[in-house]
């Protein structure tokens, strides 16, 4: 997992892992939720590798975009 920078600290994120078709993420409360092209849509993963790269701004995209979009809860 690559730790999520979080440049400005108000982010509910801790970390990410990106796939060839998903993005897993870890919020900071241990839930980890795996995101894929199919459950959220090729063009919301791209913007969330995007975000997670530049580190900022990806739990504000989850929260509006794809929340409840996620393909499985992993823990």
């Amino acid at each position: 997992m690559t730790p999520y920078r979080d440049w400005d600290q108000d982010s509910g994120i801790r970390a990410y892992e990106i796939g060839s078709t998903h993005m897993d993420i870890v919020f900071k409360d241990g839930a980890i939720y795996r995101y894929t092209s199919l459950s959220a849509g090729q063009a919301n993963i791209d913007r969330m590798i995007v975000l997670a790269r530049a580190g900022d701004g990806l739990n504000q995209f989850i929260n509006r975009a794809v929340k409840t979009r996620y393909a499985e809860r992993m823990a």
